[in-house]
């Protein structure tokens, strides 16, 4: 498979196993307690952000948009979007291997660019995800409006790239109302709108399928060249039913076929219907309508809820997860909370708390703009606001000196639950899987003095049992254990883990 090449690109290959681990700190939640848990916030590097989450998501991720910067050579407010093709390419080369990482097997990425880096963004896909897991490039209308001022060629569309983890994907059907206009009901069919229509022969000759039908009045109604599509107790079984009827002049039959029994249709490569997937200017008015009165200026590059609409409903279903790493303006979040999705959204600006913050606040309080009324959104759910928190490992791979008690207790916690919450400041950080989990640590890396609290004594042991309820299998991280045998350890359920030597990334 060819390769792309360009200036930095080994060391672009090799970033993603490079990036230090870092903690996500929790700063606030909104709304309703369990939503909280499932819908994440982040502000900060989304590359940092991506390493931090993967222990927790990896292979969890249903759906996952971006829509990065696309090298135009403008410097946005809200980011820099001036990058030398080079220098783009290190730059989403990391990030979209370790994205790879979080999809599950029936997962796909959604990539929106323009026609700047759309061809150079195609090939180190290839090379990441394979390229028998490209699924297409979706070719959307963003424009309601060419250029008249353009002197060569309006563009007036970008392409989304998608690719799937596994070969073999298959998309959820769309009922496209569109495509379905030639059903109608002009004789109040108590069934609803219908299409009499649909080739009733079969396509390849079999014998059985080969005899005469005979209408109601006597008339004798020829099979077709290869017969008819069902044998003759079924195709009678649906001239009871009345799935097919005979025609008004009784030389020929037709089906009926309702809508109501019609399944989706795949989604099309090409999506230029305004009302659908909208455009440009409608998420500018969008935007304006959420900031309106805030003193805030309009995300410069904002997508329509619409469009995100349309590509959540065709890679997933309710309750699913849907991670955005380049969320900008909240777009992706605000939807999938509406659509009754998990999300987890990455924003490196300070919009991360401008924009994002408050409009997802904004659909808690049940917000009606976007796609609220079409998909029937009144309210309600929640969401936590985190940040970066500092690296837990030098570069050899110890524990960073500087790291407080509560770095190292979310990151132990992390660890042993493979959940992202934070637990409390005490000794004591709780109990998963009937195993309570206590860390000796006071953020001096070192101290061996047992008045310190560091190591596990008799004393401290005597302190735990009786201020703390634990459970009889009991994991304890300290710096030393001083006047406990291992076989008493043993009888009361302990497991002892030495730091530093036991703490690893």
């Amino acid at each position: 498979m060819p390769l792309l090449t360009w200036i930095n690109d080994k060391r672009a290959r090799s970033a993603a196993t490079e990036v230090p681990f870092h903690l996500l700190k929790k700063i606030s939640s909104y709304g309703d307690e369990k939503a909280v848990k499932e819908n994440l916030l982040i502000q900060g590097d989304n590359l940092l952000a991506l390493k931090a989450l993967l222990p927790f998501y990896r292979g969890g991720v249903k759906c996952i948009y971006i829509d990065p910067p696309y090298n135009t050579g403008s410097a946005f407010e809200h980011y820099d979007d001036h990058l030398e093709h080079s220098q783009w390419l290190s730059m989403m080369y990391p990030r979209l291997v370790l994205l790879r990482e979080f999809l599950c097997e029936t997962g796909t990425i959604w990539i929106t660019l323009d026609d700047r880096e759309v061809h150079y963004a195609k090939v180190i896909c290839d090379e990441i995800f394979g390229r028998k897991c490209f699924v297409s490039s979706v070719i959307w209308k963003s424009s309601d409006n060419s250029n008249n001022d353009e002197k060569k060629i309006s563009t007036d569309h970008n392409e989304i790239l998608v690719y799937s983890k596994s070969e073999g994907w298959i998309s959820n059907k769309l009922n496209d109302p569109n495509k379905r206009a030639h059903f109608k009901n002009p004789d109040n069919d108590p069934n609803g709108p219908y299409f009499d229509g649909n080739p009733l022969n079969s396509p390849n000759y079999r014998e059985n399928l080969i005899y005469d039908i005979v209408a109601p009045n006597g008339n004798i109604i020829k099979p077709p060249k290869n017969g008819w599509r069902w044998s003759k107790e079924t195709l009678k079984d649906k001239l009871q039913s009345g799935e097919i009827r005979f025609n008004n002049s009784m030389n020929g039959i037709f089906r009926r076929t309702y809508l109501k029994d019609m399944a989706g249709l795949p989604p099309s490569s090409l999506w230029v219907d305004h009302e659908e997937t909208g455009h440009n200017r409608r998420a500018a008015t969008e935007q304006k309508q959420l900031i309106k009165d805030s003193g805030q200026t309009p995300f410069k590059t904002p997508k329509p809820e619409t469009l995100i609409k349309r590509i959540i409903e065709i890679s997933t279903s309710q309750g699913d997860l849907v991670l955005d790493s380049f969320l900008g303006s909240g777009t992706t979040a605000a939807v999938a909370h509406k659509m009754r999705r998990k999300y987890i959204g990455v924003e490196l600006g300070e919009h991360a708390r401008t924009h994002c913050l408050p409009r997802l606040e904004k659909v808690i309080q049940g917000e009606r703009g976007g796609v609220s009324a079409v998909v029937g959104w009144t309210g309600g759910g929640g969401f936590s606001f985190y940040e970066l928190g500092p690296k837990v490992f030098d570069q050899f791979g110890s524990i960073n000196t500087n790291v407080d008690f509560e770095t190292l207790a979310a990151y132990i916690w992390q660890k042993e639950t493979n959940t992202v919450t934070v637990p409390s400041k005490s000794p004591y950080l709780g109990t998963t899987d009937e195993v309570s989990i206590f860390l000796l640590y006071n953020g001096v890396l070192g101290d061996k003095k047992p008045e310190a609290g560091n190591v596990l004594t008799p004393k401290i042991l005597r302190i735990l049992e009786k201020e703390y309820p634990i459970s009889r299998q009991k994991i304890i991280y300290g710096e030393a254990v001083i006047g406990l045998s291992e076989t008493e350890l043993n009888k009361k359920g302990i497991t002892f883990k030495q730091i530093p030597y036991d703490i690893t990334e």
